[in-house]
């Protein structure tokens, strides 16, 4: 009975055990390897050596550049009965943006329609001494003054005439017209329908074409000792997630603004894209040295997060890649320092790496 159960258990090892070769060597032959396609779309960065440095966040809001603006200040008095453009509209040089309602302008128009009279009356005055000078009736006297009248009268006219015309009135339509002085967006606007302006006003308007921005970034006390002018910056905006624009703080404020308690530092940016603009928020981020101390670092886009614990994919060769479960020494926005758990040469893949990560798993 013995060697009748025996053989029976004996065949069902060999079976069981041909199957775990053929699962084994099934799984030898689906390895994960990366494709053409996919190693087109990771990058892989190699560990190198940097100054561990610590990152320092600090605020900020986007604004024109003030010193490349040009401001439409009124040179007449009277109501706003027109405007054309709303905040943020881009204009093109001499387009018509409002018009003002002036006592002025009539005023200069019967001036200049009275000047015209009396011209056409000097004129024949002049016809008439002339004539009587060739017949020995008037003096040289005469004529000479009848021609300084004339003179005088058309002066008076051309100026009149320039005043219109700098004005850019309408007399179809008895009103001012202001033009755009130059081409570029509103940047700020404070004229409306119905609203009464003086040559003592503030400007109207402002144009700037925002080829060029500034960064105001609020420095509280804490971090003053931190900033400095010169330094090198990396600002985001919540518009562009994942997008860092470089730039340098230019100037650094020697007083503290009483509303909001923090001092202005100022980066000029340049924003030939035109993706700044005025009114956005910003975050700015100043790495800070830590004594010259050097490490081994992986970029921070690098990190997967999973379960709780950071890892990185250490690229050997297409078909070798190992997930690593690390834990970094030092952290700031931009770097992970690491003293032991990665090495100085090795490849890290930095993009596209979850979708490796989880193949990996799986």
């Amino acid at each position: 009975m013995k060697k009748l159960i025996v053989l029976p258990m004996l065949g069902l090892m060999l079976v069981y055990g041909c199957g775990k070769k053929e699962e084994i060597k099934k799984a030898v032959e689906e390895k994960f390897c990366i494709d053409k396609a996919l190693k087109e779309k990771i990058t892989i960065e190699k560990v190198e050596k940097r100054a561990v440095s610590e990152s320092i966040n600090l605020t900020g809001n986007i604004t024109y550049n003030a010193d490349h603006v040009v401001q439409f200040n009124s040179l007449v008095e009277g109501i706003i009965t027109k405007t054309t453009f709303s905040l943020g509209d881009y204009v093109k040089k001499g387009q018509v943006l409002a018009e003002i309602k002036s006592t002025e302008l009539n005023s200069m128009q019967s001036e200049s329609r009275s000047l015209q009279s009396q011209i056409a009356v000097a004129q024949r005055q002049l016809q008439a001494t002339k004539a009587m000078f060739e017949d020995g009736i008037s003096s040289q006297k005469d004529l000479l003054q009848a021609q300084s009248e004339l003179d005088v009268l058309k002066s008076s006219l051309q100026n009149v005439q320039a005043n219109l015309a700098m004005f850019s009135a309408s007399s179809e339509r008895s009103v001012f017209q202001i033009k755009a002085p130059t081409e570029g967006f509103i940047v700020d606007k404070n004229i409306s329908t119905g609203m009464q302006v003086t040559d003592s006003s503030e400007p109207l308007f402002t144009i700037s074409d925002l080829k060029e921005i500034w960064v105001l970034v609020n420095v509280y006390t804490s971090n003053l000792k931190n900033v400095s002018e010169n330094m090198q910056v990396d600002v985001t905006t919540p518009a562009y997630p994942g997008e860092v624009f470089k730039g340098k703080i230019n100037m650094l404020g020697k007083v503290f603004d009483a509303d909001e308690h923090v001092l202005k530092a100022r980066i000029v940016m340049d924003n030939r894209n035109l993706k700044l603009k005025p009114g956005m928020t910003a975050d700015i981020i100043i790495d800070k040295s830590l004594g010259g101390e050097q490490l081994a670092a992986v970029p921070a886009k690098a990190v997967i997060f999973d379960n709780n614990r950071d890892h990185i994919l250490i690229y050997k060769n297409d078909c070798t890649i190992e997930s690593r479960e690390v834990n970094a020494k030092i952290k700031n926005n931009n770097w992970l320092y690491f003293d032991k758990g990665v090495n100085e040469g090795e490849m890290v893949i930095t993009k596209n790496q979850l979708l490796i990560h989880e193949r990996l798993k799986n």
